[in-house]
């Protein structure tokens, strides 16, 4: 489907609107135009996968205005040794990884919050991998940080993701970052895959810089917007 549509939600944006990275064949324009005239005045979220100039040019000219970017990035794997001792998670790393997660993620508007519920839920998906799932701790067997790998079967080519890299930010400023990605990288190289991926967000500077320095590029950018309870003809004559 190129257009899922999701809610009413509760928040700042009653409804979200994925548009997806597939969209041959689809009319956005019409497809857009004819949603925001059956729901004039309401606040709505868009998120473009991989957007292109056209899928841009469609929504600022309908008064969506963008206000982030998450970039995929991609890698060849193998990379290179992590040099790290890391283990596989276990559950009774749930609680530590909560609140490790919480204090790495509390600006983030979808990873923050996380919840212990959450995780098991996780936990049960058919594609949850303990093994893929690493953790590193201190001396003192204090978290220190995790590298959460996912693996996508269903794409061409198979990807292995970095689903969550986190550290504690008590340990911010000791070089742990790029270790802990490459062992989640060496992990889901020793599954066999040849293409590693992550999405970080555009503004994030500190880690692109240390993903760019491990050998990820950018593969494509999914953009969101923001619609804030305009009407109808404001829509279309102001386009900022």
């Amino acid at each position: 489907m190129a257009l899922t549509i999701e809610g009413p939600n509760e928040g700042e944006c009653r409804w979200s609107l994925i548009v997806a990275e597939d969209r041959r064949g689809f009319d956005l324009r019409a497809g857009l135009t004819a949603w925001l005239a059956a729901h004039p005045g309401e606040s709505v979220r868009l998120w473009v996968r991989q957007v292109d100039e056209p899928a841009h040019t469609i929504a600022s000219e309908l008064g969506f205005v963008s206000y982030r970017d998450l970039w995929q990035l991609r890698c060849d794997l193998p990379n290179r040794a992590s040099g790290l001792d890391t283990r596989p998670f276990v559950e009774s790393d749930i609680d530590a990884f909560v609140t490790l997660n919480n204090r790495a993620f509390h600006w983030h508007p979808e990873q923050g919050g996380l919840t212990a519920e959450a995780v098991r839920g996780a936990m049960a998906e058919p594609w949850f991998d303990a093994d893929g799932f690493r953790v590193l701790h201190n001396d003192d067997e204090r978290l220190m940080g995790v590298c959460w790998t996912k693996i996508h079967r269903d794409s061409d080519p198979d990807l292995g993701e970095i689903y969550v890299i986190a550290l504690d930010p008590d340990f911010h400023g000791q070089g742990l970052g790029r270790p802990m990605t490459l062992a989640g990288l060496e992990w889901l190289a020793a599954e066999g895959l040849t293409d590693g991926m992550l999405y970080v967000e555009s503004d994030n500077h500190a880690a692109n810089a240390t993903y760019s320095g491990i050998g990820f590029t950018r593969h494509h950018t999914d953009r969101a917007y923001r619609l804030l309870g305009q009407s109808p003809s404001a829509r279309i004559s102001d386009p900022s």
